[in-house]
């Protein structure tokens, strides 16, 4: 009886290990089947081949140390077969500064700036993105940086993308200080971080031709005084120290709020913009509050354009200005509160391209924020006053404060009924309704797509030849150095009529 039984226990259990055999031969059969058909997906045919979103990945200038933004461009197989890529490198290695990230893995140095096996079935594609943080070139001119990423295919085929950018070298400034009289000069393109503090008592001279790259967190702090000493020919420029693009139309120098801007403290005096541009800044001119028996800040054949806060902002200061542009400022252009401000041939226009909520081209008043603010003077002469809105003009004085305003030979976007008409003389007031001549229409170009805006006259204003001569030999001649003749033109520009074609 026992040796019946485990007789058919026996017999009972040979059809489960036949079972077993079974899916283990398959299994082994279909794993088999499957690394046949894995090898058989990647082709070694030279035939088949990758193809690239770009073959030139292009990085603008940059400046040398300074890490760029990150490009990135695809990689597609289309070929009709897997694509197996043995190996994936940076040509130069470490050489050019340039780093590599594809499809997830970094080309860095403990990898040999390379990576091995990246397949790509049919159809498939994968993303890489680039950087680079170039060496110092030695030169004062922007050098090319070029390097290659080199596919290189099962079938030993080898394609290639370029990458190249411009490397700039440049002077660094971080956190400066100035306690004594300083002045900037450099062949080269200077970088600021951490922003300039000026110290009272002391002067900071910034020579003409030189160029400020702030960044964002960066300005120019002055306690003491700020002398920028630019030519017609050499401007001094203040800007971001973003060179690249936010869209390939779009560069960053274009985009308001890139860096901190320029402000004069209490105790400051004495200071003088000439031929500078300053550009895409949250607040451009900032004065604090300060006894106007002295200059605060002297502008002349200046520019402060794109302004994410304030263009000018002029709290019981002295301040006069000459052939100056101020324009597009998501708050006021010109903000004057309290003390005396001189205006000849200025421009404020305001298009801020933004904001549907910009402020006015000028604002004046003699209260801030709780505080009075005496308006001795505002005098302002042969300038031009317009934007967008039917009215880009306001002020705001306590009734029984005597008008202390005069525009004098002014093109103005204002209704002109505002009241105490001996406050206007021989001022040209906008008709709203007129599209032909008034408004954007003043100007060469204001192109709100690309950004693009170009403040000199053009032939439909009629800034032309209805400004008064001055016989301040300061007024001889226009922001850009062109000559105003007998009968000058209101504003900061002369109009000079394009070449005939021939």
């Amino acid at each position: 009886m026992n040796t019946n039984k485990d007789t058919n226990k026996t017999n009972a259990a040979q059809p489960l290990r036949l079972l077993l055999s079974c899916f283990l031969g398959i299994a082994m059969a279909m794993g088999v089947l499957t690394a046949c058909q894995d090898n058989e997906l990647f082709t070694t045919s030279t035939a088949n081949l990758l193809t690239f979103s770009t073959d030139t990945v292009k990085l603008d200038t940059t400046f040398s140390t300074v890490p760029t933004a990150t490009k990135t461009f695809w990689v597609y197989n289309r070929s009709g077969a897997g694509i197996r890529c043995r190996n994936v490198r940076l040509e130069q290695g470490n050489q050019t500064g340039y780093r590599v990230n594809v499809d997830g893995q970094y080309l860095g140095a403990t990898e040999g700036f390379q990576t091995n096996d990246v397949e790509l079935r049919e159809g498939d594609s994968i993303r890489v993105f680039v950087e680079l943080t170039s060496p110092v070139n030695s030169q004062d001119k922007p050098q090319l940086v070029s390097d290659n990423l080199i596919f290189t295919l099962e079938s030993n085929v080898q394609q290639k993308v370029n990458l190249r950018a411009f490397s700039w070298d440049a002077d660094l400034i971080d956190n400066m200080t100035v306690s004594s009289d300083y002045t900037i000069d450099s062949s080269r393109p200077i970088i600021v971080r951490g922003g300039i503090t000026v110290e009272e008592g002391a002067t900071l001279t910034i020579n003409a031709g030189n160029t400020l790259y702030f960044h964002n967190d960066a300005g120019i702090n002055v306690h003491g005084t700020l002398v920028t000493q630019g030519t017609t020919e050499e401007n001094v420029v203040l800007r971001g120290d973003r060179i690249d693009h936010m869209f390939d139309y779009l560069p960053y120098d274009r985009v308001s709020g890139q860096w901190q801007g320029v402000h004069f403290y209490k105790s400051s005096y004495n200071n003088r913009l000439d031929n500078t541009d300053i550009h895409s800044t949250f607040n451009g001119v900032v004065c604090d509050s300060s006894l106007c028996d002295k200059p605060k800040l002297t502008m002349t054949n200046s520019t402060i354009h794109n302004c994410q806060g304030y263009g000018l902002l002029a709290q019981h200061s002295v301040v006069d200005m000459l052939n100056t542009q101020v324009s597009n400022t998501l708050k006021d252009c010109v903000a004057i509160y309290g003390g005396v401000v001189r205006m000849r041939h200025c421009t404020l226009a305001q298009f801020y391209p933004f904001d549907g909520a910009r402020g006015m081209a000028l604002h004046f008043s003699n209260k801030l924020n709780g505080y009075d603010y005496k308006l001795y003077e505002c005098d302002i002469t042969n300038t031009i006053v317009t934007g967008y809105a039917d009215d880009v003009i306001s002020g705001e004085l306590d009734k029984d404060v005597a008008a202390s305003y005069l525009f004098t030979n002014c093109l103005l976007r204002t209704p002109s009924d505002t009241g105490n008409a001996e406050c206007f003389k021989d001022v040209i007031f906008e008709d709203v309704k007129d599209t032909e001549s008034s408004g954007d229409k003043n100007f060469a170009l204001i192109d709100t797509d690309n950004l693009i805006y170009d403040f000199r006259l053009s032939d439909k204003s009629k800034a032309i030849d209805t400004a008064t001569k001055l016989a301040d030999s300061d007024c001889e001649y226009d922001r850009l150095g062109v000559a105003r003749g007998e009968k000058p033109d209101i504003g900061a520009y002369e109009y000079v009529a394009p070449p005939e074609e021939e």
